[in-house]
């Protein structure tokens, strides 16, 4: 099974290797930030993540609902609350990577408010939570070597807002 294989390749206790940043002032190509992603924490593989879309301050992923089911055939709470978690995580990962800085990403609290069943194909969107929080984060950061960014996400399937989540995640030295 391919998971097995990404999993046996990886080894407890070892972290994995940085991707190489972008040319200074770049984004990373999408396609490329995914695969290695998934060869870095190997369950991404699974979560059904179709596309990732960058759009000013927002980070966004279409996802298919399909790996993603509960034992009623709509969305898993668990899976979903997963991919809100390391979204945010990659929007913070994302973030620094444009500004050639490769630090460590952790989250530190994480909360969802479940709105409406999961029915379809969905997409997921990242955002700072506050208007100048990635400004304040850059400061920090220049300040301290390190930081903290307040981020929000929403799951929408078709026009139904399915569930809010937010999160706070550090930018450690």
């Amino acid at each position: 099974m391919a998971l097995e294989a990404a999993c046996q390749q990886r080894e407890i206790g070892v972290a994995h290797p940085r991707l190489p940043l972008p040319e200074a002032g770049g984004e990373d190509r999408p396609e490329v930030f995914l695969d290695w992603l998934g060869k870095a924490i190997p369950m991404v593989n699974t979560m059904g993540i179709q596309h990732m879309q960058r759009d000013g301050d927002q980070l966004s992923w279409s996802l298919a609902l399909a790996p993603n089911l509960n034992d009623k055939g709509t969305g898993f709470g668990g899976a979903l609350t997963a991919q809100t978690t390391l979204l945010g995580w990659c929007w913070t990962t994302l973030w620094l990577r444009r500004r050639g800085i490769l630090r460590d990403v952790v989250v530190a609290t994480a909360s969802q408010k479940f709105l409406a069943p999961v029915t379809a194909d969905y997409q997921m969107i990242c955002m700072p939570a506050e208007s100048g929080a990635a400004e304040r984060l850059a400061e920090q950061l220049d300040q301290k070597g390190r930081g903290r960014i307040a981020l929000a996400q929403q799951l929408w399937c078709g026009d139904t807002l399915c569930l809010e989540a937010s999160g706070d995640y550090v930018v450690l030295k």
